[in-house]
């Protein structure tokens, strides 16, 4: 029997890798064609921005888009988000794409014709809305995915789940959603998920490179409050109080201590930041709180138990040593995993984006200190989280503007690459687990 199974075998393998490779030529004719499109949704989504949870025109879009390719789309998924199924005409596994939807409130200071002048409340306050990590350009990817991929449906060698995520940024206080909700929600499900892969451009590397590392690439995070309670009396008068803004400047300066003096960063990087500190209503008084709000970043699950022992320790007895009172939350409101790639999935789909961008353009990178919550959907699969240049050529990554600033800014003729990235990942993926 092996005699006569060995050369079918080998016929059948022929036979994928050359429908395969056929399929990856359409890829590159209709992403190219799709060049103006993609670039078009990306700039409608910029100029109309919205913030998590929030994302009602965006996500009416979308779905329009995804039923116009005529995929099957639910709604309302963790609030805003769309899930789009896409059934292949061949048995295979089942393939998920996830790109983000919100903005964030940040207001634009970009010269552009398509710049966003949404202004909306936020935290009690009025503030713009900016897409200002490049979520626009995500969302207009993936839709540019699956129009290329719903053209080829009868060929693909098994299912296309297509995840459009609300406030990957974390959900207002108090409120659900992102990532870690959709999984609750069982986004993972019906059709249950083998692996999954998603991008995420960046500012600060050129168009037409693909930067990923295989492990820990992203931090896990916490974020944190600290609220210190001392004393109110006139600030001619400070004998009498007990001054939580100095307690407070005490607190900041000792956390600092814990990465420099307690983590290995020979090892893994961590950071711990105070990113807001208010108290007080005037300048001669010295008022009886002040609250400060921060982030915990870190690579691995020891780290993070260290740093969170560390942070509630000083707050406290800090606080304890000057006759104040400090509480700590963490986290607050919002906390996800390490993004962690799977290594042997990594290394199994390397080829596909070398083979996409150019083996010169696929760069090995450290582990990056910013945060996301794909990192959720990596716990219930394999996934690949990878980054897809978006500075212009020749550009200096040390002052093109980052991401979450008003001046932040995207060169959009690398969104292609990313179409084409997606969609060769997907089809090798089918393509090799089929064999």
């Amino acid at each position: 029997m092996k005699k006569l199974l060995t050369p079918l075998f080998c016929f059948v393998v022929l036979a994928t890798s050359a429908q395969t490779t056929s399929l990856k030529k359409t890829v590159n004719t209709k992403a190219d064609a799709l060049k103006d499109k993609v670039i078009a949704w990306r700039r409608d989504f910029h100029e109309h921005p919205e913030l998590g949870n929030h994302e009602v025109r965006t996500a009416d879009i979308i779905a329009k888009h995804l039923q116009s390719l005529g995929i099957e789309a639910k709604t309302g998924v963790a609030t805003t988000g769309v899930v789009g199924v896409l059934k292949g005409g061949l048995p295979g596994p089942v393939v998920a794409l996830r790109a983000d939807m919100d903005g964030l409130p940040v207001t634009e200071r970009v010269n552009l014709p398509f710049a966003s002048k949404v202004k909306t409340q936020y935290n009690g306050q009025e503030v713009g809305v900016m897409h200002a990590c490049g979520h626009d350009s995500h969302m207009a990817i993936l839709m540019g995915v699956a129009e290329v991929l719903s053209s080829m449906k009868k060929d693909l060698h098994g299912t296309v789940k297509f995840i459009f995520q609300p406030a990957e940024e974390g959900a207002p206080v108090g409120e659900k959603g992102g990532a870690e909700e959709m999984v609750k929600q069982g986004v993972m499900e019906n059709p249950k998920v083998d692996v999954i892969f998603g991008l995420h451009i960046n500012s600060q590397t050129e168009v037409g490179k693909i930067t990923y590392k295989p492990g820990g690439t992203m931090a896990g995070v916490s974020d944190l409050q600290i609220i210190v309670k001392g004393r109110s009396a006139h600030g001619a008068y400070p004998w009498s109080s007990v001054d939580p803004v100095v307690v407070s400047a005490q607190i900041i300066s000792s956390l600092q201590s814990i990465v420099s003096r307690n983590i290995n960063v020979t090892e893994n990087p961590a950071v711990v930041t105070i990113g807001v500190i208010n108290g007080g209503s005037r300048f001669n008084i010295i008022p009886e709180s002040v609250k400060m709000q921060g982030t915990l970043r870190y690579f691995t699950d020891a780290d993070e138990k260290l740093i969170t022992a560390n942070v509630k320790r000083i707050a406290i007895k800090t606080a304890e040593a000057y006759g104040a009172q400090a509480e700590v939350l963490i986290p607050y409101s919002n906390k996800y995993p390490v993004t962690f790639n799977d290594e042997a999935l990594t290394a199994k789909m390397l080829p596909t984006l070398a083979a996409t961008a150019g083996k010169e353009n696929v760069i090995l990178r450290p582990p990056v200190t910013g945060a996301e919550d794909f990192s959720f959907y990596q716990q219930k699969v394999p996934g690949i989280f990878f980054f897809l240049g978006g500075m212009p050529k020749g550009g200096n990554a040390l002052t093109a503007p980052s991401h979450h600033t008003p001046d932040f800014y995207l060169d959009e003729s690398g969104f292609t690459l990313g179409v084409k990235a997606l969609c060769n990942l997907t089809l090798d993926y089918m393509a090799g687990k089929g064999k």
